[in-house]
């Protein structure tokens, strides 16, 4: 954490945890944007949707933790800027960091905990739900209260058929995240948001502890090792390795509308 005043240091791990994060696939036609001359969509909402994180992230933790002795206050204004900057980005796959996250305010640690939850982009080297999901989901939102069927972004159109995948990645996640939190918990009797802090970064791959991984109990220890195997090979990847496909149903039966909300 001495390097958190150092430019050179910050501004590298930087641009190699965002070249690692935002997937193989969006490299490449970076590389190839000078011939091509355009993205996919894919691509766009991978960089939009990451950079709209990276920013979120450094404001709210710039302002959160400005007033913390034990990690902004006492630095310089260039040392505040490295540091929230450098926990935005690290949060989301890297796992490195330069300021004390076991002496962070809780608004901060939950805000890591999103970050951590939503992760890095598909086909890169992070974990989570990925930037693409999140973003998917937050275009779905929008587009029900605007009362449209269609998803909309970049002038094109989002097929309807991804969307079932969406919230069943993000209902699995949840799923494992809370029942592993619980679990937790319940073992070791440590403060919740450091339980969940624990879990979330497990389950996006990420590395970063507050401090309570080296003091876990071996069940402790098994249920981080678990969520760290399905957050990595991915929720829904694990079901339907587990679960066996079925032909179409031929059946139909009679459609009924339930009240919602």
């Amino acid at each position: 954490m001495r390097y958190k005043g150092d430019l050179i240091i910050n501004l590298t791990f930087i641009v190699l945890i965002i070249l690692g994060g935002i997937g193989f696939l969006v490299l490449l036609e970076l590389f190839q944007y000078r011939k091509n001359g355009t993205l996919s969509l894919h691509a766009k909402l991978a960089l939009k949707i990451s950079l709209i994180l990276i920013l979120i992230g450094f404001i709210i933790i710039f302002f959160t933790e400005s007033n913390n002795p034990s990690t902004l206050r006492d630095l310089s204004f260039p040392e505040k800027i490295y540091g929230s900057i450098f926990q935005s980005v690290t949060a989301r796959t890297a796992g490195f960091n330069t300021l004390h996250i076991g002496s962070m305010q809780n608004a901060t640690l939950f805000l890591i905990i999103i970050l951590m939850f939503i992760g890095a982009s598909p086909s890169s080297t992070g974990g989570g739900i990925k930037t693409t999901t999140f973003g998917l989901l937050i275009l779905y939102v929008w587009s029900s209260l605007k009362g449209k069927e269609e998803i909309q972004i970049f002038k094109r159109r989002i097929s309807q058929d991804i969307i079932p995948k969406v919230l069943t990645v993000i209902t699995l996640s949840l799923g494992l995240v809370i029942i592993m939190t619980i679990l937790l918990s319940y073992v070791e009797g440590e403060n919740f948001i450091k339980v969940l802090f624990e879990v979330v970064s497990a389950f996006g791959t990420v590395g970063l502890s507050t401090g309570i991984t080296s003091s876990l109990s071996i069940a402790g220890k098994i249920i981080i090792i678990i969520t760290m195997f399905t957050g990595r090979i991915g929720p829904l990847g694990l079901a339907l390795s587990l679960i066996q496909k079925r032909e179409p149903e031929m059946i139909k039966y009679p459609e009924e509308k339930v009240m919602v909300g």
